[in-house]
């Protein structure tokens, strides 16, 4: 599977948390942007792909004419008529009913939307400029015009966050019949107004581990299956999308901070749209060539983000070979005997109470 990430760097206005590259209040770089996607976009012109996501940023800025144009003039540079899933970010403050007919019209048939919170005073605390109610109409909008795949995203240790307002949103977005739902815990990025001025009610990361342990308790008791770290689907409606990143798939990023694996090599364009616009791809940065036993340590700790999936060190073995695998086979092992992965026949996966502090175990998987 391969799959076409189009990034779109604008936003109404940047969040107190927010660290990826965007732009607020520039409408008037939608136009050249949009044209700067179609000159990189030749770059690989032919290239078939069976995902597309629209991400950012917030890519309904585009607005339903630019949206329209974008994806039809993909459509004639690559090969899109085997995509299975075409994913549209949105946010509820620009959300319209124009905006998305006009994304079911182009072929898009999933919409994610970036709830974070169905409370208001917690959103006003995050730098959030949608209310909930917003949100709300934001769903309803789209289950209007016929989408059918509509995903949450949910943040997790916002400010004044507890129990029971977390709970509240969960429940009213599943009243609400979402098909998907990301539940990221909040952290506190260089740079960013909150890693400035902390708020001085952020929840602690035992208080995070509650909320987490709670919220998973519940998606789990109505039916939805928690297949990735910080994602949840019903039967049928995992993003495949992300899916394809975390199974190790190829992907093209275009747009600026937009990142790719082709070929074996990892690159990534330079987070400044300026230089993008004047010279769209022509500033990688990161450009890496994937040595076999670094590929192959990286596509295991992303398999082992797969909660149920797990990682097969069998299939590993098949595609990479015994002398790659074998030190990467020791390395597990030696986690397995200190309980921090759990191995059933060739397949290791996460325990349940190490999921929350799976980055250092990944990153011991990593090591040579």
């Amino acid at each position: 599977m391969r799959g076409l990430y189009i990034h779109v760097p604008f936003c109404v206005k940047k969040c107190a948390y927010c660290d990826f590259y965007s732009l607020p209040d520039r409408p008037d770089l939608v136009e050249p942007y949009i044209n700067a996607v179609f000159k990189e976009a030749t770059h690989h012109a032919g290239l078939s792909f069976q995902t597309v996501y629209l991400g950012g940023g917030t890519p309904g800025l585009l607005g339903a004419q630019g949206l329209s144009r974008l994806i039809r003039v993909l459509r004639d540079i690559f090969d899109l008529s085997r995509v299975s899933e075409a994913t549209l970010e949105v946010n509820p403050d620009s959300t319209s009913r124009t905006l998305l007919e006009a994304a079911r019209m182009a072929g898009i048939n999933r919409i994610s939307i970036g709830v974070q919170s169905l409370v208001d005073f917690e959103l006003k605390k995050a730098g959030r400029i949608h209310t909930a109610e917003q949100a709300i109409q934001s769903i309803l909008m789209a289950k209007k015009a016929g989408f059918q795949s509509i995903s949450c995203d949910v943040m997790l240790g916002l400010p004044g966050q507890n129990a029971a307002t977390l709970i509240s949103t969960l429940k009213k977005l599943l009243d609400l019949e979402i098909q998907h739902l990301s539940l990221y815990c909040l952290s506190i990025e260089p740079d960013t107004p909150f890693s400035i001025r902390p708020p001085a009610d952020l929840p602690s990361e035992d208080e995070q581990a509650d909320l987490y342990a709670g919220a998973c308790r519940l998606l789990q008791e109505k039916g939805f299956l928690h297949y990735e770290i910080s994602n949840f689907a019903l039967p049928g409606y995992v993003c495949l999308h992300n899916l394809n990143y975390w199974q190790g798939g190829e992907y093209l990023g275009l747009g600026p901070a937009a990142a790719s694996h082709l070929g074996g090599k990892r690159f990534k364009n330079r987070a400044d749209l300026e230089s993008y616009l004047t010279n769209p791809g022509g500033f990688i940065e990161d450009e890496e060539i994937l040595e076999t036993g670094q590929k192959a340590a990286e596509e295991a700790i992303l398999r082992l983000r797969l909660l149920r999936e797990g990682l097969d060190i069998g299939e590993l073995t098949r595609r990479f070979g015994d002398d790659v695998i074998h030190p990467l086979r020791l390395r597990l092992d030696d986690l397995v005997e200190k309980e921090l992965l759990i191995r059933s026949g060739s397949v290791y996966r996460l325990p349940d109470q190490c999921v929350l502090v799976s980055n250092p175990i990944l990153a011991k998987v990593l090591e040579s």
